[in-house]
């Protein structure tokens, strides 16, 4: 990953928009990709699952293996994803902040973008979302980035995280449908979104 090599070794201004946003895109492609890769996984063990339905202990001994190799190759291509998507989110905000560049500096945000260590500006803009979002709030996201530490940026990545997690379990365990355990998710989500 070339552009964000150069970013690591280089301050946010030498990056051009048009080498962020062929960035971006070659990011999106690769994640669209991984999906697909993942949904196919996920798609053939099902399939063992069905097969071992009904056979006999040996033939099922034989798909629980197969089932356990997809497993492990599911999750690796799980934190493949996670790792792109990470990635992405950066070039995307990295966008977004070149594309106001002129108004940053006008409000003085940009020399402190500029004086951050390139690592804690790639950490803290992976942990935002700037995307779609107007100048003002935008300004106000880049803001924290300088009040708020690290930690308080993981542990609202968790918090998500764990909303998730237990929404997927309702619905697995059927005390909750699809639709309402996502809607509760998404509540949380944009009363956390308010509060910022």
């Amino acid at each position: 990953m070339k552009i964000l090599d150069r970013f690591r070794k280089n301050p946010v201004e030498k990056l051009s928009l048009r080498e962020l946003q062929e960035e971006e895109i070659r990011l999106r492609n690769r994640l669209e990709r991984m999906k697909k890769e993942i949904n196919n996984i996920e798609r053939k063990k099902k399939q063992l699952f069905q097969e071992g339905v009904g056979a006999d202990v040996l033939k099922k001994k034989m798909l629980a293996q197969e089932i356990k190799s997809l497993d492990l190759e599911e999750k690796l291509k799980l934190r493949d994803f996670t790792t792109a998507q990470r990635q992405y989110t950066l070039v995307k905000n990295l966008i977004i902040v070149k594309k106001y560049e002129k108004e940053l500096r006008k409000i003085g945000i940009w020399d402190k973008l500029a004086k951050i260590a390139p690592e804690q500006l790639e950490t803290a803009l992976v942990k935002i979302n700037l995307d779609g979002k107007e100048f003002d709030e935008m300004v106000n996201s880049l803001n924290r980035v300088f009040e708020m530490e690290v930690a308080e940026f993981e542990a609202t990545e968790d918090q998500t995280e764990k909303e998730l997690l237990q929404a997927w379990a309702m619905v697995e365990a059927g005390e909750a449908d699809t639709e309402e355990a996502f809607e509760k998710v998404k509540e949380k989500e944009s009363k956390e979104l308010e509060e910022l």
